[in-house]
């Protein structure tokens, strides 16, 4: 296995050809098994595979194998092929860096040697246990049962053995075992395995793993594996020496040891080479030199002391045989094999006795290790116990061990500073839980504790370690040094974890803590042994049947607090287990003994500090008087002669939520308390899971031994069980818990107990709670019970049948205080019912139990026809407990009715917690309270906090319901901030905010001639932020605009968010400075001036923008009733808050209306046993009941205030008015607008996604209409569905994947149900829409009008019908009145009255009694599950649900919310001009610096890239084209995208869809003929906004490129044709940009039809041919017109130079001539010829 996490931190996501080691899960400690060649990447949904390039060295086959993980990435592997174990030098041959490493080894590893050695080992089991040597005894008669050992050690998957010692229980080998490996290696742990050679099988005798990360550490100031030497403790099975051990796998290591098997002195060291190599790893044995032990650790003796003060819960079937305990430590104690300890033989490499001291002397005189053999007792013949009574048997165990308790000292101190955090924590947990409490204050006062504890630590060590080092190992001295370090950083980091607590930083700083807690628990445990672990064992009849493993660390003792054990010297509760696996699942739970025992372990020297801990009341003996003397040994007992006689009485009243056990998921659960040697039981309450017992149990002269003060100050614990009872065979153990008395002394006062809930366990499972108390009463002489509350009388007509004896009610006093209540259950239906007994439930009825107390609903009489019961109101009486805490939960169960009288319970659901379903009325009184605590507004200083100012609009945060609404408030200029009567009386005149935009009808006011410019303003700028013509709108411009909305509104909401805890961090900073933090010590601050300087910047910014003591509330009202602060505000409105905006919620809509349960809720039915296991556990769930429950006091106070659910007055029921239950036809539209994020399905890691909407038994499938190849598919489907409630009340929609061959795959489905949402009072039938419009895309939806809705609504909370006005509406006494954001102050106007009664539904929560929030307009989104795949994300679906009665008038048409279509476009490009464009290429002939340019673009992608010509040799960068490129593309003009549809491939059958940003990419590039071209620049132009181009050269700049508001921005859609210079440019390393050349160039845009009718050719073609480039002579090839080339090129050039050469050479040859012919002209003149 490798880590996800580092493999996504690489660059590439990706390991190629990388090998990795294989183990098997199932034996961990089998070391590497082989390894495994493969490629290994991740890569996102929907991304495609990156296979690696193969090249000649790869000599493997690549098989293809991908799998695909649930997660949020795929990962794709490349199996290869495996490599077994023997091709591991093959491996190291081709490179250890291809192994697959772990996420902080280096690929570079260097060679090491990991070096075991091997010194010695004593104390191995005697009895040779193997095949031979049981043959050989039974033929032979031979008794020598001693081993033939040797060790084995494994690592890396390489191992090594010493030699054999024959016939030796102390053998010694002085070898080392050497591993040649990588370092840091990839194997953590060396197995170290002491076997028994044999001639047909070896066999184990102990295993011990060594972990290299606790003798090592990797730190900056770590070090390297050391260990030792040192002793390693072996622990396996029993001694027994039987043939067949059901108990060897545990010599293994498989498990935990049940006995000593043993001691082994090993050390292992690393030594790193100092280069690298390819060499293959290796092993090898060699001798070493033996040491001497007394270096590393003086022997000393130590006395291992206990007392047996009581053996109870004895299980029957070992108590018939006598019954012994052994206590052991190491062999020393241990019954079969510890006395025939031997020492060395004289041949023994040892040279000396002392280099190795046996652990164990043969001297029976060194301990008492077992108690007399007694036959157990019982008093009922349920458990039993060992008469020990006055007498307490003691046990000891002297032996010889090397002194390192400092390890233990050290791991003890540790252990405590954990504790305490630990528990702060807990406590912590519990503040957090509690609304009243302050979890900032408990975390800083847990941290400072861990501050206190540590600095109690490093004193401690600091002083203990300026002792001598003799004895300690190297890993001593290193890990005491590592100890320091961790506790001193934790020190630190918890000082300014502290001072940086804040409310909303307080889950981090929480989890910070339990970091803390984890890393001081990693260093408790020492991996160097001191001392074996002591071994408690029940003997019956020779035969150990269970047993007790205790840590030595626990039981040592110490000089001071920090180093004693936690149970050293204490008198502690130990119950006994079953050996192996017995001891765990259900044959585990039961206990095999309950033991009171004191244990204390040390020196043999301060043996006389046990005696303290001693409970007292025994008889001083003989031992215990001379205990000071060396050879005294303890006493064999002590005699107790003080004890005392109490009575106690267990109240158990109820317990809840406990564990099903039946096959129906219920139990018959009964109670068990076992106190001492007495049990008593309580009644059996029949099917249930919350029994009420209401019992007393009273246990008669119950005597307990020791002096009164002691048991006043820890009393005897009280052990309580559940069972379930059975008919057939034994009862099934559901939990335990323990529990302390209360005591009371006969001269003591008494105090009533009081009822506590106890955690039930079974197993490490939690089993429920039990409700009981108990109290210790002892009585003075002459019975008197002076203050003790009497006993009551016994029930009536309920017989004790176990015991003979009353059956005691729980007394008054102790009982809780009951009150009388009102239980007003809602019966509404019942769904999705399984089969029970193979038999369809028909005929159910749904019992609901409190206390006894049954209400029964109507019998369904048919639940296939309508599951709804017809009497659905039903309510009871009872007296309940006052206290909410001691009120018993509600059981919900449902029966089937079936013939011939029979019920067959169908399932049940327990309801444990009823504070949801409690009902507190509020009256008159705690109205006048509430309104006593708040405080009217008196001036401007003290406006309350939860008023914000702004735009001379207060906005008021009330709570409704558990929401917070808010209320623009006005501020009239007669008012002002002068107000003191209370805010929202009776009359208040709330304003609702309308637009005016889109309004056809508005009366306007006489206004200024100002305030109408700022109006014409404001409605141009809206305009022109509003781009899209009236004629472009739709649903999806309705959609698109609510998207912008919601992401700047998140936006901004994390911007407050940051801002405000900003001012908490350095609130809270300041006030830990001024409250003494920085009066500590410098030590305890590292950087006391950078603290104080944030917070001093942060107060001197406060003053700077006006912050001024108790002003600040005044001074943000200034900020934001400034002019900037107004027209910073009206811009952002204008560009944010659309009048069509609808809410995208980001979750479900269930999760924005607490599940719309405000009176109908869902309670599931569970049948069968809980087993723990969530899959098992989830098919426990056999239907569900719909219904509510609410409890209140009866009869109800008179100055009542509150309302029932619906608004009515609760003294005639709480569930008046409910809706009916009838069956009701419903139409349903389902809006389904897009998918997001879908699991890939297919190779390609695509999916073909469709929808099948499902409605009970309607189904629609939307298959033929398939998106290919999309994992974000836009369906904008609507599916119209007819259903019957509460048949068809499950709606189910599924998206499945499509294809060619074979069935459809479902890829995620969402459930929801429309029963709840129907009849929500929160109306989430249809949403209420922004506006009211009669037609366009926004058109209302709904079949009835906002006026017609309102006063539906009126009339269902009995309210007077609303009141229109000229320009407001009077609802339940308050007056609604209407604003316009065009006008800046508060204007009256006059709308409709739709428009108006829209307004309130917008505000019906704020309607005093029946307000709620009504479901707005929305679309949520909802997450997409496999039921295949519990739990893991599929994808998210965002849609919408509608529904309408079929009993009211129809809706009209549904909202058309199809996918627009593309647009068609033609875009056409004319390159005319280039200028100032780099010269990259140098002139072969002349070294000029020229470049051949030309121009390439394209606009869906390179692969459909045009380029111009070549403008040949531009010498000064210009280059003339006249080139048209012609783009056809698709285009949506609401997205701003273009729609590109190909095939991927040849053999796809449909086209892939795609959309990219619409913009225009341009280059322009060099041409090479004989190399790659140069590319010189580019520039992209996005086709919605970019820069207006420049008008000439000289003007075309890099600052047109600004993104910062300064540069005019154009859209090609609406200005259609624009000409001009742009810049090309480059990116320099530092990211600036770089002028490379200008471009001119002319873009036209036109549709389909109009490039039609206006055609164009490409380049300079026909039809409209651009005339051809005046270019310059010079520009041409010069290889392909050579005589342009020697004109242009040389003669241009070199003309003179070659004039110069011809003359020069016309000269030369007339020279030649002249001297050539001169003298023949001279002789013929001379002779005259």
């Amino acid at each position: 296995m490798t880590m996800l996490h580092h493999l996504q931190q690489k660059s590439d996501h990706h390991f190629f050809h990388k090998w990795a080691l294989l183990t098997d899960p199932d034996d961990i400690t089998g070391g590497p098994k082989g390894y495994l060649k493969c490629d290994i990447c991740v890569v996102g949904k929907g991304d495609a595979i990156r296979l690696p390039l193969r090249s000649d060295k790869d000599e493997d086959d690549i098989e293809g194998f991908v799998f695909e993980t649930f997660c949020a990435s795929l990962i794709s592997v490349m199996v290869l092929h495996v490599q077994p174990d023997h091709l591991k030098d093959e491996i190291c041959n081709t490179g250890w860096r291809n192994l697959l490493l772990p996420d902080g080894v280096p690929a570079e590893r260097q060679r090491a040697k990991f070096i075991v050695r091997i010194y010695r080992a004593d104390g191995l089991p005697k009895i040779n246990s193997s095949i031979m040597a049981n043959v050989k005894k039974a033929f032979t008669g031979d008794s020598k049962d001693l081993v033939d050992p040797y060790v084995q050690v494994s690592f890396a998957g390489l191992s090594g053995r010493t030699s054999v010692k024959k016939n030796t229980a102390c053998p010694s080998w002085n070898e080392q075992v050497v591993f040649t490996e990588m370092f840091p290696p990839l194997c953590q742990r060396i197995k170290v395995q002491l076997r028994d050679n044999d001639a047909v099988n070896d066999t184990v005798i102990g295993t011990h793993f060594l972990d290299l990360t606790q003798f090592s550490n990797d730190g900056d100031r770590g070090f390297l594996p050391t260990f030792g030497p040192a002793y390693v403790y072996l622990y396996g099975s029993t001694r027994d020496g039987s043939v067949m051990d059901e108990h060897a796998a545990l010599n293994a290591g498989m498990g935990e040891g049940i006995a000593y098997r043993g001691r082994l002195l090993l050390s292992v060291r690393c030594q790193i080479t100092e280069h690298l190599d390819v060499a293959p790893s290796e092993v090898e044995v060699e001798n070493t030199m033996p040491i001497q032990e007394s270096n590393y650790g003086k022997n000393e003796e130590f006395l291992l002391f206990a007392c047996l003060h009581e053996a109870t819960m004895i299980e029957r079937r070992v108590a018939d045989k006598q019954v012994t305990f052994e206590l052991s430590i190491g062999n020393a104690g241990n019954s079969f094999d510890g006395y025939s300890a031997m020492r060395h033989s004289s041949g023994d490499d040892e040279s000396e006795e002392d280099s190795g001291p046996e652990s164990v002397i043969a001297e029976s005189s060194m301990w008492q290790s077992t108690t007399p053999p007694m036959k157990p007792m019982t008093n009922d013949k349920i458990y039993y116990f060992l008469p020990y009574w006055d007498d307490k048997p003691c046990l000891f165990v002297r032996s010889l061990w090397q002194d390192h308790r400092r390890r233990l000292f050290n791991s003890n101190a540790l252990s405590i500073v954990a504790a305490v955090l630990e528990e702060g924590l807990t406590e912590f947990q519990s503040v957090m839980e509690d609304d009243e409490g302050q979890p900032e204050r408990k975390l800083r006062s847990v941290l400072e504790r861990l501050i206190e504890r540590c600095d109690e630590y490093l004193s401690a060590v600091r002083t203990s370690s300026g002792g001598t080092s003799s004895g300690r190992t190297r890993l001593d001295k290193e890990r005491l040094k590592l100890c320091i370090r961790e506790i001193e950083c934790i020190h630190s980091s918890a000082r300014q974890t502290k001072a940086t607590i804040t409310k909303h930083s307080l889950r981090e700083r929480y989890k910070t803590t339990q970091s803390f807690l984890v890393r001081i628990k990693q260093l408790v445990e020492d991996p160097q042994h001191s001392l074996p672990d002591v071994f408690l064992w029940m003997l019956s009849g020779g035969k150990r049947v269970a047993y007790q493993r205790l840590p030595a660390r626990l039981l040592l003792h110490g000089t001071t607090e920090t180093e004693r054990g936690k149970q050293c010297g204490l008198l502690r509760t130990v119950f006994l287990k079953l050996p192996g696996r017995k001891s765990t699942g259900p044959g585990g739970w039961a206990i095999q003994a309950k033991l009171q025992i004191y244990l204390w372990l040390g020196l043999a020297k301060h043996k006389k500090h046990l005696l303290p801990g001693i409970p007292r009341g025994y008889e001083m003996c003989y031992e215990f008087r001379n205990i000071e003397r060396p050879l005294t040994l303890p006493p064999t007992s002590l005699h107790y002669s003080a004890k005392q006689v109490f009575q106690l009485r267990a109240h158990v009243y109820q317990a809840r939520s406990l564990i099903g056990s039946d096959a129906s998921g219920l139990s018959d659960p009964f109670a068990r308390i076992i106190f001492g040697e007495h049990c008593r039981v309580t009644q059996v309450i029949d099917e249930t899971l919350s029994p009420t017992w209401d019992e007393l149990l009273i246990f008669d002269e119950v005597i307990v031994y020791g002096v009164k003060e002691e048991m006043k100050k820890e009393p005897p614990m009280v052990v309580v069980e559940i069972f379930d009872q059975d008919k057939v065979g034994k009862s099934e153990f559901i939990g335990r818990t323990l529990a302390r008395p209360s005591i009371k002394l006969k001269e003591d006062g008494y105090v009533k107990p009081h009822l506590e809930w106890y955690d039930l366990h079974r197993g490490n499972d939690s089993a429920g709670e039990l409700l009981a108390a108990f109290e210790l009463l002892q009585f003075g002489d002459g019975d008197a019970r002076g203050e003790v509350i009497a006993l009551p009388d016994a029930k009536e007509d309920q017989p004790r049948e176990l015991q003979g004896g009353p059956l005691l009610p729980v007394p008054c006093g102790i009982r809780p205080t009951l009150a009388r209540y009102r239980l007003e259950v809602l019966f509404w239906g019942l769904r999705d019912l399984r089969r029970i007994h193979l038999l369809t439930v028909d005929r159910p009825r749904v019992d609901v139990e409190i206390a006894a107390h049954i209400v029964q609903s109507a019998v369904i009489s048919s639940a296939r026809r309508n599951p709804n019961f017809t009497n659905p109101v039903k309510f009871i009486d009872l007296e309940l407990p006052e206290q909410e805490l001691y009120c018993p939960p509600i059981t919900i169960r449902v029966v089937d009715c079936r013939s011939f009288g029979r019920f067959t319970l169908v399932g049940t659901h327990i309801i444990s917690n009823l504070h949801r379903y409690t009902w507190c009325p509020a009256t008159a009184a705690d109205d006048k309270e509430n309104k006593r605590s708040n405080r009217p507004l008196e001036g401007s200083e003290s406006v309350p906090n939860n008023v914000e100012l702004g735009r001379n609009v207060a906005k008021v945060t009330m709570k409704t319901r558990g929401k917070s609404a808010t209320l623009p408030y006005v501020f009239e200029p007669n008012v002002g901030l002068t107000e003191t009567s209370p805010l929202l009386e009776k009359d208040t005149i709330i304003t609702i905010d309308y637009s005016h935009s889109g309004m056809n009808a508005l009366k306007r006011g006489s206004i200024s001639k100002k305030e109408k410019t700022e109006a014409n303003k404001k409605k141009q700028l809206s305009l022109e932020i509003e781009e899209d013509d009236e004629e472009n709108r739709d649903w999806w411009t309705k959609y698109f605009a609510s998207l912008d909305a919601a992401a700047q509104e998140a936006e901004k909401q994390s911007e407050e968010l940051a801002d405000r805890r900003l001012e908490e961090l350095n609130q809270a900073s300041t006030q830990y400075h001024a409250g003494g933090g920085t009066t500590q010590d410098s030590h305890h601050h590292p950087h006391p001036d950078r603290t104080e300087h944030h917070s001093h910047s942060y107060l001197d910014k406060r003053k700077h923008h006006g912050y001024k003591g108790n002003a600040l509330t005044a001074a943000k009202l200034a900020h934001k009733l400034s002019p900037k602060s107004y027209r910073r505000k009206e811009m952002h409105n204008i560009a944010c808050t659309k009048p069509w905006a609808v809410q995208v919620l980001p979750g479900e809509l269930e999760a924005e209306f607490s599940g719309f349960r405000e009176w109908l809720h869902t309670f599931e039915l569970y049948r069968g046993k809980k087993t723990g296991d969530e899959i098992e556990d989830e098919s426990r769930v056999v239907g569900k009941f719909k219904g509510s429950l609410k409890l209140y006091r009866w009869p109800l106070p008179k100055d009542l205030q509150d309302t029932s659910v619906m608004g009515g007055d609760p003294r005639h029921g709480f569930f008046q008015g409910l809706p009916s239950n009838e069956p009701i036809h419903v139409m349903v539209r389902v809006y389904i607008v897009k998918a997001l994020d879908l699991h890939p399905m297919d190779l390609n890691g695509k999916a073909d996604p469709y929808i099948v909407v499902q409605l009970g038994n309607k189904k629609i499938s939307d298959k033929e209409n398939y998106i290919s190849k999309q994992l974000n598919p836009v369906f904008g489907k609507c599916f119209e569905v007819e259903a019957t409630f509460p048949q068809d009340s499950m709606l189910t929609v599924h998206i499945l994947d499509w294809d060619l061959v074979g069935s459809d795959e479902i890829i995620g489905e969402t459930r929801i149900d429309l029963e709840n949402r129907f009849y929500s009072r929160h109306r989430a039938t249809c949403g209420l829409q922004k506006r009211f419009e009669l037609s366009g895309y926004n058109e209302w939806r709904d079949p009835m009008k906002p006026s017609q809705i309102l006063a539906k609504l009126c009339k269902e909370g009995k309210l007077e019908p609303p009141v229109y006005g000229p320009h407001c509406i009077k609802v339940a006494g308050k007056t609604f009145s209407v604003r316009t954001e065009d006008d800046p102050r508060t204007v009256k106007v006059k709308l409709s009255e739709e428009q108006l009664a829209l307004g309130v539904l917008h505000r019906w929560e704020e309607v005093p009694k029946v307000g709620c929030r009504l479901v707005p307009e929305h679309i949520e989104t909802r997450v997409l599950y496999n039921p295949d795949k519990p739990g893991i994300e599929q994808g998210k679906l965002e849609m919408w649900v509608d529904m309408f009665p079929m009993d009211m008038p129809l809706p009209g048409p549904p909202i058309d919310i199809t996918p627009r279509k593309p647009k068609s476009y033609e875009l056409r490009l004319i390159v005319w001009n280039t200028d100032d464009v780099v010269l990259e290429d140098d002139a072969f002939f002349t070294g000029e610096k020229m470049s051949d340019i030309y121009v390439k673009g394209w606009l869906r992608g390179t692969e459909d890239a045009q380029c111009t010509d070549i403008h040949y040799r531009s010498l000064t960068g210009e280059g003339n084209f006249n080139w048209r490129f012609i783009f056809p593309f698709d285009y949506l003009v609401a997205e701003e995208k273009i729609v590109i549809s190909r095939k991927e491939t040849f053999f796809s059958l449909d086209e892939t869809e795609c959309k990219i940003p619409a913009r225009l990419e341009m280059q322009v590039w060099d041409a090479d003929h004989f190399s790659a071209d140069d590319f010189l620049g580019a520039i992209t132009l996005d086709l919605n906004r970019f820069p207006r181009g420049a008008k000439s050269s000289k003007q075309c700049t890099l600052s047109m490129l600004k993104t910062d508001g300064t540069v005019p921005m154009i859209s090609i859609f609406k200005q259609r044709r624009v000409k001009g210079w742009w810049p090309f440019y480059i990116k320099k390393e530092n990211e600036e940009m770089e002028l490379t050349g200008k471009v001119e160039a002319e873009i036209q845009l036109l549709t389909r039809e109009e490039a039609e009718k206006i055609p164009a050719g490409l380049g300079r073609n026909e039809p409209d041919p651009l005339e051809k480039p005046n270019r310059p002579d010079a520009s041409f090839m010069w290889f392909l017109n050579p005589l342009k080339s020697i004109r242009y090129i040389i003669w241009h050039n070199y003309k003179w130079l070659i004039l110069k050469v011809l003359l020069v050479l016309a000269l030369a040859a007339f020279l030649v001539l002249f001297f050539y012919s001169i003298p023949g002209f001279t002789v013929k003149k001379i002779m005259g010829v």
